[in-house]
């Protein structure tokens, strides 16, 4: 396994929308294999493949709390196919986010559906914060970041932040 670079915001590879993955394969393993050992040491509780450059349809998590058994999750080519009409309001981060956090709602409880790690398609019912996790790291999937559900005064304030950090670490 390998820890790989996660993109740091703003960066246009994070507004991408992924390709579908045909089978879940041996690169398919060992990309999920990396992803969740970046995860775990970044820390985080969840990870889609293009925060690490891949165009993939792949996200990662474990909503397990820090020192509990670790629940890791792997889907490719998640769906989701029911929402409860109740939100829950979490304050995300994001690992392409370092350091910043805000609330967002989401619904509460849903149903996905995904190809899991021996490639069988498989639905989950999901609901708090692993609801919250899933439908994170999907919207990674189609290009949405967590900043996007939020105001534009809080989005443009955290990305002017991230621009300041990145030029400041480039000096």
């Amino acid at each position: 396994m390998a820890v790989l670079p996660i993109i740091i915001a703003p960066d246009s590879r994070l507004k991408i929308v992924c390709d579908p993955v045909d089978e879940v394969n041996d690169e398919i393993m060992r990309l999920m294999d990396d992803m969740l050992e970046t995860m775990y040491l970044a820390p985080g509780v969840g990870l889609a493949a293009p925060q690490v450059g891949v165009a993939k349809r792949v996200i990662v998590v474990d909503p397990a709390p820090r020192g509990a058994e670790p629940l890791p999750l792997k889907m490719v080519n998640p769906e989701l196919i029911r929402a409860s009409d109740e939100t829950n309001k979490h304050e995300e981060g994001c690992l392409s986010f370092p350091d910043h956090y805000s609330d967002v709602i989401r619904p509460s409880k849903i149903n996905v559906r995904y190809v899991d790690e021996a490639n069988q398609k498989t639905e989950l019912e999901a609901e708090d914060l692993l609801a919250t996790c899933i439908q994170h790291e999907m919207d990674h999937l189609d290009g949405v970041l967590f900043v996007d559900h939020i105001s534009l005064l809080k989005r443009n304030i955290i990305v002017r932040k991230l621009i300041k950090s990145k030029k400041q670490a480039a000096e």
